[in-house]
């Protein structure tokens, strides 16, 4: 098992993508062709930004790649507010998705805090 897969952030990351593609798949239409990939591109950043970060030499640069995942979240979460109010998901997934993604970006954050306080 790789280091980064220890880190519970990446496992909630992880699940994050696997229902933002679920529900990106379930999304009918060819007018919603971009915004379905930006949604699961968005999502895939987040736990691909904490494999690469994990993998460099310092903490300095592991704590540039959270704030990578960090905007990452940011983006997803209006992807998915624009595919609720263009009707091209259901208000409860977004909400699920939504709470899903400000959980991890909090636990992100948390990380980034506790790896620049270090010594």
């Amino acid at each position: 098992m790789a280091d980064f897969a220890k880190l519970e952030v990446w496992r909630k990351a992880h699940a994050l993508v696997l229902n933002v593609h679920r529900v990106a798949t379930a999304m009918r239409g060819s007018t919603q062709a971009s915004l379905k990939s930006q949604m699961v591109r968005a999502s895939m950043s987040i736990p691909t930004n904490i494999v690469e970060g994990r993998g460099q030499r310092s903490d300095r640069d592991f704590a540039r790649f959270l704030r990578y995942a960090v905007n990452s979240s940011s983006e997803l979460e209006y992807h998915l507010i624009m595919a609720r109010d263009t009707e091209a998901i259901t208000r409860t997934d977004c909400t699920a998705l939504i709470d899903q993604t400000k959980e991890v970006r909090r636990m992100l954050y948390g990380l980034e805090k506790t790896i620049l306080s270090r010594p």
